[in-house]
């Protein structure tokens, strides 16, 4: 009866990676190996599975038509392990979590470490990256995001905080340039900018109405990392528009003061996300739980 099963896995892995070599990277795996398990899985069965080029692979009908049902199979399966799983309610298994970098180091990930200590058979696996990843193609179970969600229909989300962002600069540059007063007056002075794969990440700031308007800030001094930004802004090169809990300890220290104190500010919403399924596993489920209760602690500021 096992071999009837041989190398579905496999080939469910290079349909939803796109291809062999990913699929032999998700299962540790050498290319050859997954090849050779899927060529034995089309002579079983007595039909192609895979359209093969020397750089791609593409699906046949057949191996469509067979994909769907080893996905529905494999969903309820899944769906058998999260009902025996929350009947004893024992976290178990592997968590593959993606966290943006500074967010991720700084707030999210204590707490995960915190529930793994917890759960002793859980196995926690962090991924930190700024790039937003497929959850699905990359085989996470769940992704901390921070700003807007898109339209997808194949992801669930959760709303776990609302950490407000600020404006700031250093003591010595203010000295030197003076504050700012309004909007118009951002453009007398240096800025030091969020900027990735070409595009700069819009700041929202108030208006002389109290109203947030999205402004495109252009710059000399653009950066990929928000901490190295902290670091300029601290070093007197400009005015930076920051998380607040990035910049709080340097704010105490006297390194930034924070501007515009008294007026609207505006909050980046933070969310977990994770892959659309009829049942959520326990481990995935009390991640998020622990996510969503401790994060707002850490914001009181």
């Amino acid at each position: 009866m096992r071999d009837r099963f041989d190398g579905v896995q496999v080939f469910v892995e290079a349909v939803e990676t796109g291809g062999f070599a990913k699929a032999a990277e998700r299962l540790s795996l050498t290319r050859s190996a997954v090849g050779k398990a899927i060529a034995r899985l089309e002579e079983r069965l007595g039909v192609r599975l895979f359209h093969r080029t020397t750089r791609t692979q593409s699906l046949t009908e057949d191996g469509q038509q067979y994909y769907e049902r080893c996905v529905r199979a494999i969903e309820e399966l899944r769906a058998g392990e999260c009902l025996l799983e929350s009947g004893r309610r024992e976290v178990v298994g592997r968590l593959r979590v993606s966290l943006p970098v500074l967010f991720g180091r700084y707030c999210a990930a204590p707490i995960l470490r915190a529930y793994a200590r917890q759960h002793e058979r859980l196995e926690l696996e962090l991924s930190f990256s700024d790039r937003q990843i497929d959850l699905i193609a990359d085989g996470f179970d769940l992704a901390v995001r921070n700003g807007a969600l898109g339209n997808g229909t194949a992801l669930h989300a959760r709303r776990l905080v609302s950490p407000r962002k600020a404006l700031c600069a250093s003591p010595a540059y203010l000295a030197a340039r003076g504050e700012p007063s309004s909007l118009g007056d951002l453009s007398e002075h240096d800025t030091l900018v969020y900027w990735r794969n070409d595009y700069g990440l819009t700041w929202q700031l108030p208006d002389a109405t109290g109203a947030l308007i999205d402004l495109s800030v252009t710059s000399r001094l653009r950066f990929d990392d928000l901490e190295v930004i902290a670091d300029a802004a601290v070093d007197g090169m400009g005015l930076a528009w920051l998380p607040y809990w990035l910049i709080h300890d340097r704010v105490l220290a006297g390194e930034l003061i924070e501007l515009w104190t008294d007026r609207p500010r505006a909050a980046m919403e933070c969310y977990a996300v994770w892959p659309t399924t009829q049942y959520l596993p326990l481990r995935s489920r009390l991640a998020i739980d622990a996510l969503a209760t401790e994060l707002p602690k850490r914001f009181v500021v």
